[in-house]
Formats: C-alpha cells, structure tokens, sequence
C-alpha cells in the first residue's frame, strides 16, 4: 500500500511562524492544477505495483481550491492509479474557508476527512500568529464539521509566548468539547527566515520558552489520554480507528509520492523533492520535464531514518527489524548508545523494542540524533 500527497502552495496570507512552500498570490492557480494533475500523469509509472490507500491535499491551504478543481485533481489519480476501495482522502482546510455550503460540498464529494488548522481558540494567540480566521470561525467551522464528518482532525499549537498553561487547559477543553476524534498539535517553532524570528529579534514578540512548551506538552498528553485518545505519535493523538493513515504510513517507511511545488517522495530507497518555485515547477512540467531532485539512501541513512520515525511513534525501535534490515553490529551500536538514556529514564525496552517514557517524549528528536550512525563502519 501506498500513498499520494499533493501540495497545493497557496495561502491567503502568511502565517508568521510558517516556512513551508506557498504563494500569497492565486493568479497562477489554475496553471498550478493543470501541472498537478500533468504531474501525476507522468508519474505513474513509479507505482506501477502499488494500490493507493490514501490521497492527502496539504500545503499551503489546499481548502481555497473550490469543490471542481479539488475533484479535477481526485479524479486524475484515480485516471492513473490503482485506488483501493475505499481510501482515506485528507484536505486540509483553515477554518475560514469552512462555510456550512463549502462543507455540504465536501461531504458530499469523496473527501471524508478534514484536518482543520484551527491552532488556538484565544483571539490573542490568532492574531499573533497572523491566522487569517478568528477565534469565533475556529468555533463555528467545527460546529458545522462534526455535522457531516465523523473523521475529523484539527490542529493545535501550544508554547505561544504569553499563553499560560490554564488557557492551554482551555484549548484543549475546547476541542475535546466538538467530539473530535484526532488532535495534531506541535511547540511553535522558531524558523529561520521567518516573520516570526525577525518579530522576537526586533522585541516585538516574546521569544518562545521551551520549559513552558515542555510543560504544555505533557498537560496536553495527560489530558488527552484521560479523554480516551492514543498519543501514537509525537505530534499526534487519536481516538481507536481514528490513526490518520497518511501519516502512519509515513512513520512506518511505507512508499509515498509527492506531487506538487517542494513535495517531498520515498520509495523505500530513494528519497525525492521538487523544486520549491512555482513558476519554475509549471515552467518544467510544462516542457515535460520532472522538476525533481532523487537522493539514493545509504544502509546508515536509512537506519537513520528508521530510528527517528520509529522512536517518534508507538510501535517503537524494534530490535529484529534492525538487525534483519541492517544487521548485528547495527543493532550492537543501537544498544550501546541507548544504555545513558535508558539509565536518564528517557528510553525503555519493552518486548524487543526500544521505546521513549513519558519523560522522555518531548525530548525525542535529540535522543534520537544520539543513536544516529555516523558513518558506514
């Protein structure tokens, strides 16, 4: 099984804290589709063995595509690929674009999950952030969400410089309140480059506290586990039946194609990216040209890999996988830089699998860079 992501780089306004690919700009949506969907044609043959399970529309802000040119783009995969019966088909949607008619039309197209990126309840926290919905369309989109989607995903950001951890328990009481069954939710970040950066270096804003997002990360742990859902992945909860296979598949190494300005694809041994330009990735497919760059993965990239997505989730490291993949001294070294944060309480083995604590889940990316192989001895 494998997966279709098609970034759509377009934005009404930019967020401060965001450094993904997109245009503020729309003049060239529609030559944008047309190189989409022109893309995905030239690329079938990559999965020429493999049933598509999920198709996901990220960005960017896939939801300012109207309900024809998101079903143009549906139906050239279905033109191209093997589609299992029943896939899992994402948008993600600002709450803004989300009217009660704009959400009859997806229910009733062949989207049936929406990730809305809802970020924070507080007005404050929006306006920080330069969100283009308010506070009151966060909570009316999902109002009308729930009424016609039963999978549901919203996104929630927590270490916003001057939200207190009481407010950050309101958030998530808010969300749990609208009975949606998966919560994405990540520490603001820092990017280099963005408006963000250049706003706390000026002291316009507060730069961010990571002891505060520490905090924040483990109240919204307990509080989501106390209300039934599965903290799966680092970012990510679900309630049962409610993983987002999209992203599962991503953490578990399964093969994926990006398709789109800056979409990044995997193979299993391959990874692949396209050229982060708009202009120049219409310029490219238009003369019948791939704007893609291929990196072939070494064993060790891979082990890197896999060790990063596996501790980030709950199926863990797991120790036959290493040593059938990559071998014994690879599982050796594993074991030998493992023993400090097993000792710290950060990492533990359970059945063959090395796993992160509770303590040690919001410090996950740097204890994973620790068991990072370096070299190819």
């Amino acid at each position: 099984m494998a997966g279709i992501y098609l970034h759509i780089p377009f934005c009404k306004q930019a967020c401060y804290y965001c450094d993904f690919h997109f245009s503020t700009s729309l003049k060239r949506k529609e030559e944008m589709i047309d190189a989409i969907i022109s893309e995905l044609t030239m690329r079938k043959s990559e999965f020429n063995n493999e049933e598509v399970k999920t198709i996901y529309f990220g960005g960017g802000t896939p939801s300012v595509l109207s309900q024809k040119e998101i079903d143009r783009i549906i139906t050239a995969v279905y033109e191209n690929y093997k589609v299992v019966e029943n896939p899992e088909i994402t948008l993600e949607a600002n709450p803004d674009d989300l009217s009660a008619e704009r959400i009859e039309n997806l229910a009733s197209s062949t989207v049936n999950r929406l990730s809305i990126g809802i970020q924070s309840f507080f007005e404050k926290d929006l306006k920080l952030m330069n969100r283009a919905h308010n506070a009151e369309e966060a909570k009316e989109s999902l109002s009308l969400a729930i009424r016609h989607f039963d999978n549901i995903s919203i996104d929630l950001i927590y270490g916003i410089p001057n939200t207190t951890n009481e407010e950050w328990r309101e958030n998530i009481q808010t969300a749990l309140s609208f009975g949606v069954p998966h919560i994405s939710s990540y520490a603001l970040t820092v990017e280099p480059k963005t408006a963000l950066e250049s706003f706390i270096e000026k002291g316009i804003i507060d730069n961010v506290d990571d002891e505060l997002a520490q905090e924040q990360f483990l109240i919204l742990v307990d509080e989501l586990n106390k209300a039934g859902f599965q903290h799966y992945e680092l970012s990510n909860f679900g309630k049962e039946d409610f993983f987002s296979q999209n992203n599962s598949a991503y953490w578990q190494g399964k093969k994926y194609l990006g398709i789109g300005p800056s979409a990044h694809s995997f193979n299993g041994k391959q990874r692949g990216w396209n050229v982060a330009n708009n202009a120049l990735y219409i310029k490219k497919i238009n003369a019948g040209e791939l704007p893609l760059e291929i990196e072939n993965l070494s064993v060790t990239d891979l082990y890197n890999e896999y060790v990063m997505t596996g501790l980030r989730t709950i199926w863990g490291v797991s120790f036959q996988k290493i040593k059938e993949d990559f071998g014994v001294k690879y599982l050796a070294y594993l074991k030998m830089q493992a023993e400090k944060f097993i000792l710290e309480d950060l990492l533990y083995i359970e059945n063959e699998t090395l796993k992160t604590t509770r303590k040690g889940k919001f410090l996950t990316d740097g204890i994973a860079s620790d068991l990072f192989k370096l070299n190819l001895s």
